[in-house]
């Protein structure tokens, strides 16, 4: 059976669909509800993953945040914000969460007085780095049975797609 002949959970709810209401299209739910599904299979992979490198998803955004900014792995609160989707009182909490625990610090901003700066620690590198390189192996591991072409092909359709998500 080839790897398109292989019916999957979705399948079987758009076909109760189609049967029970053969006035709808329901094409949209042969997509979304397999990136839906999807979405809670990455989600539990990753979580799992940072476990074991005892971090939330959470911490892992801002520490893969500071880590992606460069040396000396710092940004304002307020890049923060923008790159984690997260509100002012809740980033101030994440921060100062990951301050106790050591993996960042805050610095004064060198340009504003009143401003701090949160920088990554050693520590914090470290934690980052080696959760994230697990992630991969997790990821690479869920997109195993895709070639490079259908890779590369999906990311440019998902890419479509999230695109006017992003944009607003």
């Amino acid at each position: 059976m080839a790897a398109d002949d292989v019916r999957d959970e979705v399948d079987r709810i758009v076909s109760a669909w189609r049967r029970e209401r053969p006035d709808l299209d329901v094409r949209p739910l042969e997509v979304l509800s397999r990136v839906t599904r999807l979405a809670r299979h990455l989600d539990l992979a990753r979580r799992t993953a940072f476990e074991r490198h005892r971090l939330e998803t959470w911490e892992f955004d801002v520490l893969s945040a500071l880590r992606r900014a460069g040396e000396p792995y710092r940004l304002s609160p307020g890049a923060l914000l923008t790159q984690t989707l997260v509100t002012s009182g809740t980033m101030t909490n994440r921060i100062d969460r990951l301050a106790e625990h050591g993996l960042v610090e805050r610095l004064p901003s060198p340009d504003d007085r009143r401003g701090v700066l949160v920088q990554l620690t050693e520590a914090g590198r470290a934690r980052v780095d080696e959760a994230f390189a697990d992630l991969l192996a997790v990821e690479h591991g869920l997109l195993a049975d895709l070639g490079d072409d259908d890779r590369d092909e999906l990311a440019g359709l998902l890419r479509r797609l999230v695109g006017p998500f992003d944009a607003s």
